[in-house]
């Protein structure tokens, strides 16, 4: 059959409320591992660890029950409280040994507490291991008694704790087999170190050792080995450096290191490294011993060190220093005569004109001094110093002693690098009698600026005096402690004083400091102003954005709440609908929110209202959406048995939700059901009529026929009110019935999670248990329920009866399978007088079969009931057994007459004490007597109408099997 055919005859379902079902609920979560485990462990239900070996992909289902449909977020336990994304599934791709950890599973769906579970991730791994080698030498007094100790340490990075292993050629090493050898663990390497330590080393003692690390095939990760050759040769590493220390270079060369091994056994492997972890240049090329660094830049020069290494003892290391020459960052400053209390430079007072350059190398630094362009030489009147280079940057030093109006002009220090290659730096500085210490102002009227956020604004600080010195802009806070710059620097130099900041933010108000730097200028105490910038911003407001939703006819309000505004007074708010405008009005200077009050919505009062509050920096604005839309209707997921079948080739849906807050707007008048197949984009819809108005929780169903099998559909739902559609939600339907095309035959080996939808009686005492015989906690009752599935899987699933606290005896656990329709051969007799028999014979029969566990001296009862749904529910018991069975899966068959639609229910009854678990597995109904019974099968021996009868029959049938016995 054709999916169209199937869509053509798609609703002819119906509608029905279910009032008072309280189907509200909060969530209940359960974290499911859908991949492949290690291994997997629980204690009590509470501690679950999950171990994935690393590499592989880790996936996680998070089931949840609970209505409205609970959210799920994924979170992870570590430092960074790392989060995951929303959805049940969370799936990581190979997976590393630092993403294990505990992971949380949260569902939340505004019903109560959200659920919370949790699970352990273990990642294993095992890393190659590496064989380091120490030798001990000693030296007795006498010097006639020579001993060399040496240690074999091998590390291995593992989880779980990793497990070593010696051997000596193709031996193991064992402390009880040599009185020369000791094996141990030092304390401090928590496990993660096997020390193999041969005393006073003999001539046997040189062979090949071999480390063998394991973790015992954990996750069928395989052992590891390392292997090490002891010989008398065996040393550790030394090296020696082929280049000049410091190497000194020029911008723009190409450097090579060479460093050679000098000695070590076996051959040592040579490598560059910087100090601090720093990275080498990324344009430079490593070669074993050889470094080559193309076109060295300033930022190339530093330490670079030569790490030799065999993993005999430690590491070899030689350092140089590779020096690119340069001159940077020339300043000078004028000081004025120190003995005389006066800034100015006056004639017949000394004055000293300072210069410093900051060079590489130091020691290559030279500086000259030119008087007017020509040489300027040292003299009793013109003194000229040059500061010790390794104390601090070089600097020099031109004291006039004496001035004289001749000494006045341009001095020129020249600051140069004694081998050349490199440009000088010249700085020049005029003395004259215009040379004047500075001044520094604020221009009039700018030392309070305002402006706004985004703004460009510019700071000035005026300065006076020759030479011009550079300005130091810094910032304070309120109280005066020092606060970053905009830049995030603690100071910034400006040489024309202005300090320009551009796209203000509220945060860089405060107090602006500007003063003058020695540098460029006079040596004097700092000349300072300060300037207050205020940084004006609109009003803050919420909510910015709101959707209000109303029934028509009713009052409700809307307020606009202002948190923060500059400035904060003489604020006016404006409220309208749409363009319309509908009240201003002004802020009291305590008020910080206004209201808006509707007394009975109308239909021209739909729509987007706006209330602006505003001051001078601009306007901040709520927005209201006021609609009359219905809120987004709420599938019901956790509906038993919501999947059923209609005949082989199509099947039926039971679909089922409530309305989120039905009362808010005007009453629902009917829903739009849309759905289309997967896969293709042509959607079908129709209107659901609703009479009368929906409650609070009420659950509203509506079955969906003629679906093709095994397609998937979308099914879209859409409330409609007066004012029109309201939020729609979507849902995806699957089918998954494990029922075969023909259906003839139903299998469920419990396997999945949907339990082939089988689904727990609401109205017993406590639910079956889903478990594998690898994951069930026996610790407490370890004398019942099997040691495996039906197939003898310790992996496989099967369903049990938990007996233990807080079970009591006589409590019942029932299972429904799915609701089956029956396939009629036959009419119906017409005559009313039609036998009982007759009516069988009008029906087919199916046989009824499982298998079963009972195993304990507290063994229950095992009954089976025929559930059949005509103008009543009817349950007839068809089976039944109870007390030890023995430790071993049994199979169960009994052939049933259903004349309607049926279920079949599986209930196990508690027994006296704890060691009572019943299980159950591989459950079949199939067309047709059933073939081959058991021997000790307990079929009906009368009429499935005889009730009595049958019961009566099976126990003369388990009074004979006790007799055998």
């Amino acid at each position: 059959m054709g999916s169209a055919f199937g869509l053509l005859w798609l609703f002819t379902g119906f509608l029905q409320g279910v009032h008072g079902q309280g189907v509200y609920a909060p969530p209940t979560a359960q974290i499911v591992p859908s991949g492949q485990t290690c291994n997997m462990e629980e204690e009590r239900h509470t501690e679950r660890v999950y171990a994935i070996r690393e590499g592989e992909t880790l996936e996680l289902q998070c089931l949840v029950t609970g209505h409205p449909r609970p959210r799920v977020r994924w979170t992870k336990t570590d430092r960074q409280g790392e989060s995951y994304p929303h959805n049940e599934t969370l799936r990581i791709e190979t997976i590393s040994r630092h993403q294990g950890g505990r992971y949380y599973c949260k569902a939340e769906n505004g019903q109560g507490l959200p659920a919370i579970r949790s699970i352990r991730v273990d990642v294993y791994f095992l890393d190659d291991p590496v064989i380091t080698v120490h030798q001990s030498l000693g030296e007795a007094k006498e010097q006639f008694y020579f001993e060399r100790t040496v240690f074999l340490r091998c590390v291995s990075n593992s989880n779980p704790p990793v497990h070593y292993t010696w051997r000596r050629g193709r031996e193991v090493v064992s402390q009880s087999s040599d009185s020369g050898v000791e094996i141990y663990e030092p304390f401090f390497t928590q496990g993660e170190t096997k020390i193999l330590k041969l005393k006073n080393l003999r001539p046997q003692d040189y062979a090949d050792y071999t480390c063998i690390s394991s973790v015992r095939n954990v996750c069928s990760i395989e052992d590891k080995t390392a292997q090490f050759s002891l010989s008398n040769r065996t040393a550790p590493p030394s090296i020696k450096l082929l280049v000049d220390d410091p190497l000194v270079v020029n911008p723009g060369e190409t450097i090579t290191l060479v460093c050679a091994a000098a000695g070590g056994d076996p051959s040592p492997t040579l490598s560059w490294v910087r100090p601090g972890g720093e990275e080498l240049p990324k344009r430079s090329t490593a070669k074993g011993g050889t470094l080559s660094v193309p076109a060295v830049t300033t930022e190339d020069g530093g330490a670079y060190s030569c790490v030799a290494s065999n993993n005999v003892g430690n590491p070899a290391k030689k350092s140089t220093t590779v020096l690119v020459r340069g001159l940077r960052k020339g300043r000078f400053w004028i000081t004025p005569d120190p003995y005389h209390n006066d800034d100015n430079i006056q004639i017949g007072r000394e004055v000293k004109i300072s210069c410093q350059v900051q060079a590489t190398p130091p020691e290559e630094l030279q500086f000259s001094w030119l008087k007017n362009g020509r040489p300027l030489r040292s003299s009793e009147r013109m003194v000229i110093t040059h500061t010790d280079t390794d104390v601090s940057p070089g600097t020099t030093n031109l004291d006039i002693i004496d001035l004289k109006f001749t000494d006045f002009g341009t001095y020129t220090c020249v600051a140069s690098l004694r081998n050349g290659g490199i440009p000088e730096i010249s700085i020049d500085v005029n003395i004259s009698s215009t040379t004047v210490p500075p001044e520094l102002t604020v221009p009039r009227g700018r030392s309070h600026l305002i402006t706004q956020e985004g703004d460009t604004v510019d700071l000035q600080c005026l300065v006076s005096g020759k030479p011009k010195p550079i300005i130091l802009w810094s910032r304070a806070e309120e109280g005066g402690t020092a606060a970053l710059m905009p830049d995030g620097s603690a100071q910034v130099e400006s040489y024309d004083g202005v300090l320009r900041i551009s796209n203000v933010t509220r945060d860089m108000s405060g107090t602006y400091r500007c003063q003058t730097s020695q540098y460029n200028g006079f040596n004097v105490k700092p000349r300072e102003a300060t300037i207050q910038l205020v940084v004006q911003f609109p009003p803050t407001v919420e909510p910015v954005y709101m959707e209000v939703r109303q029934a028509l006819g009713r009052a409700f309000s809307l307020t606009c709440r202002l948190l923060r505004a500059h400035p904060a007074r003489l604020l006016r708010y404006e409220w309208k609908l749409g363009s319309r405008l509908l009240t201003v009005g002004q802020l009291g200077d305590q008020q910080d929110e206004t209201y808006y009050n509707v007394r009975a919505l109308n239909r021209e009062g739909y729509g987007e209202y706006t209330c602006d509050i505003t001051n001078e920096a601009g306007a901040g604005r709520c927005t209201f959406l006021i609609t009359g839309k219905a809120y987004a209707p709420e599938f019901y997921y956790d509906t038993y048995g919501a999947l059923w079948q209609n005949r082989p080739r199509v099947y039926g849906f039971k679909l089922q939700w409530t309305q989120m807050k039905p009362n808010i707007v005007d009453r629902i008048l009917a829903y739009r059901l849309g759905i289309r197949q997967m896969g293709q984009s042509r959607w079908w819809e129709q209107e659901i009529p609703i009479e009368g108005t929906i409650k609070n929780g009420e659950l509203l169903t509506y079955n969906l026929t003629e679906l093709v099998k095994p397609e998937s559909y979308l099914v879209r739902l859409t409330p409609i009110t007066r004012y029109g559609e309201g939020d729609a939600t979507e849902r995806i339907i699957t089918y998954s019935a494990p029922v075969n095309p023909h259906l003839r035959e139903f299998q469920c080996g419990f396997e999945d999670e949907a339990l082939c939808l089988f689904s727990q009686d609401k109205t017993d005492d406590f639910d079956w248990t889903r478990h594998s015989a690898a994951s069930r906690d026996t610790k407490y009752t370890p004398n019942t329920g099997p040691s495996s599935d039906h197939n003898g899987s310790k992996q496989g699933f099967y369903m049990y009866i938990e007996t233990s606290r807080p079970r009591l005896e006589g409590d019942k656990a029932r299972l429904l399978s799915p609701t089956f329709n029956t396939n009629s051969k036959t009419a119906s007799a017409s005559s009313s007088s039609s036998s009982s028999s007759s009516s069988v014979a009008n029906h087919p029969t199916y046989c009824f079969a499982f298998f079963y566990h009972m195993y304990g001296k507290h063994i229950g009862a095992l009954n089976v009931f025929l559930r059949q749904k005509g103008q009543t529910v009817t349950e007839t018991s068809v089976w039944s057994l109870n007390g030890n069975q023995g430790d071993r899966w049994r199979q169960a068959k009994v052939n049933i007459h259903p004349t309607s639609a049926f279920q079949m229910v599986i209930e196990g009854v508690r027994g006296s004490g704890i060691e009572g678990d019943i299980a159950i597995d591989d459950v079949t109904i199939e067309e047709g007597e059933c073939k081959n019974p058991p021997p000790n099968n307990l079929r009906s021996l009368a009429s499935p109408s005889s009730p009595h009868i049958w019961q009566l029959s099976v126990t003369i049938i388990l009074a004979l099997i006790g007799r055998q016995r």
